[in-house]
């Protein structure tokens, strides 16, 4: 259940009259271009053109057709704190290639596009809910996604109106495991399955098991697997329940789910580090703070806050007072209210 926040990927673009993508990156101050008429080449490892062309090649696999442009890109994304900055990009250069070129690209099409992009141009085996997010999200609401049919529902998080805010506290780390460990957890979750599938036939997911099933034949799980198979399945009970909380607008009990979250994201799923936990705990102790928990692939980036308004300025200086004399790092704080998804900037 993700929000946008108030942060964007822009792209100013001008059609061309041949097959070339020419780009222009403010922030890396770096050009590349690609040309469409051609076959595609062996592609560099980590560059940021994978994206724009990956974008382009797999909207014509589907059958939209995609003009030659210039593209001008620049974003305030922060990138590396587990806040989606490449799903922003997709998700962007997407609608304004498909935008100029006339092409009618419904948007969970533009996400399943930015997701596959992922997958085959820039080497990462992500899920669904970052490019979701970007494409729908809705201002003042979150959005609750089945990951597996891509129902959604724009649930209301007009958190200003509610005397709270989001407060997204960047650690300023990342360590080198969420890639292999993220392979690793999914390998983990369909071993669960394949042997919950003996004492549960029907299932093929663990979100096909109940809190209860779970408890009743976790005995036959091995370590770690058991654990594996135990956050995923509360996990999304929680999040059902976290967007019933948000309809009553009881910002409490939403809060009592995020600390839960982040104690099985931490104990259970073990994709949590060091320098996230310190500020978890750190907002656990913080007067004001409803809610803390990790956002993100893990072992670095950011957590996300609930946080009472009156009680924001005492919050921002406690996680930086603290956090620094800790790690020796200073941690970024971004406040922000749910936003609106990718649209044209007219």
């Amino acid at each position: 259940m993700p929000m946008a926040i108030e942060r964007a990927t822009f792209v100013a673009v001008a059609a061309r009259d041949d097959r070339k993508i020419r780009a222009h990156s403010i922030n890396l101050d770096a050009s590349a271009e690609i040309d469409l008429s051609e076959a595609e080449k062996p592609r560099e490892k980590g560059f940021w053109m994978n994206f724009i062309e990956g974008m382009a090649r797999i909207l014509e696999r589907r059958g939209f057709e995609i003009k030659g442009a210039d593209l001008l890109i620049w974003s305030d994304v922060p990138t590396g704190a587990g806040l989606s900055s490449s799903a922003a990009l997709e998700t962007s250069v997407g609608l304004a290639l498909s935008e100029i070129s006339g092409a009618k690209v419904d948007r969970t099409t533009l996400a399943l596009v930015g997701q596959q992009t992922e997958h085959e141009f820039v080497g990462a085996k992500v899920g669904i809910m970052d490019q979701f997010v970007s494409a729908n999200a809705k201002k003042d609401h979150a959005l609750l996604l089945d990951c597996r049919s891509l129902e959604f529902e724009n649930v209301p998080l007009a958190a200003q109106k509610r005397d709270v805010v989001i407060a997204i506290c960047d650690t300023n780390v990342k360590h080198d495991l969420a890639a292999s460990e993220y392979n690793t957890r999914r390998a983990e979750c369909e071993r669960a399955v394949e042997i919950l599938q003996r004492f549960l036939p029907g299932i093929e997911q663990l979100r096909d098991v109940t809190v209860e099933g779970l408890e009743k034949f976790e005995s036959e799980l091995p370590e770690p697997v058991r654990r594996r198979a135990r956050h995923v399945v509360t996990e999304n009970a929680r999040t059902l329940e976290a967007a019933d909380c948000l309809k009553k607008s009881d910002f409490s009990d939403f809060g009592r789910l995020m600390w839960q979250s982040h104690e099985s994201l931490k104990n259970d799923y073990e994709v949590s580090c060091r320098e996230l936990d310190l500020l978890v705990e750190i907002a656990s102790e913080t007067d004001g703070a409803l809610g803390a928990r990790m956002t993100g692939g893990g072992f670095g980036g950011s957590t996300v806050n609930l946080v009472g308004r009156e009680n924001l300025e005492n919050f921002q200086a406690k996680i930086v007072a603290e956090y620094r004399r800790e790690t020796g790092i200073e941690p970024n704080i971004l406040v922000s209210n749910a936003a609106e998804g990718a649209a044209e900037v007219s």
